[in-house]
């Protein structure tokens, strides 16, 4: 009985730490592009905090295409891909906890089949292509009790070809405006 305990006082300090996150991060979220200026550092930075939030958006990947344009855009994808994973990690805690407020809404019970039944691709295809549902998959693997070190590996290449896209889209795209005004 003990451990049943400590296990749902750790699921619910999980999840107040997961909505304490959420609301600041989302609440400093126009202060936090100007850590771009300390380059890969702070776009680690920027890529953890836009990513910890859950459901609510932040603007980690246009600081990304920004940057794509004046840093390596390889780095600054590996940079950015990496920091992007870590901050997803506030998806999967609140999905462990088994707190989870979003489960048995309609867009969850479509996608907790695939991490279900395709846990590893699901995260990775959900990572790599740029859309509003991975927190809601991060939920689902943490609710059913994903490995982690699977859905880190996962997410972290996922979320390394997704800032490559950008990273390079920002840098070619201010070399086509630059030889489109000559």
């Amino acid at each position: 009985m003990k451990s049943k305990r400590r296990t749902t006082i750790l699921r619910i300090i999980s999840l107040l730490a997961v909505v304490a996150i959420s609301v600041w991060v989302f609440s400093i979220r126009n202060q936090a592009s100007e850590l771009a200026v300390f380059g890969y550092p702070g776009i680690f930075i920027i890529s953890i905090l836009a990513n910890a939030t859950v459901l609510l958006p932040a603007p980690g990947v246009a600081v990304v295409f920004t940057m794509g344009g004046i840093l390596n855009p390889f780095i600054l994808g590996i940079v950015a891909g990496v920091g992007s994973a870590i901050g997803e990690l506030s998806g999967y805690m609140a999905g462990y906890s088994g707190q989870a407020a979003i489960e048995n809404s309609k867009i969850y019970d479509r996608i907790h089949p695939f991490i279900e039944n395709y846990g590893a691709a699901t995260i990775f295809i959900l990572a790599a292509i740029p859309n509003p549902f991975f927190d809601l998959g991060g939920i689902a693997a943490g609710a059913l009790k994903m490995r982690l070190p699977t859905f880190l590996t996962w997410c972290i290449l996922g979320k390394i070809l997704k800032m490559w896209m950008f990273a390079y889209a920002g840098a070619y795209s201010i070399n086509w405006f630059v030889n489109f005004l000559r």
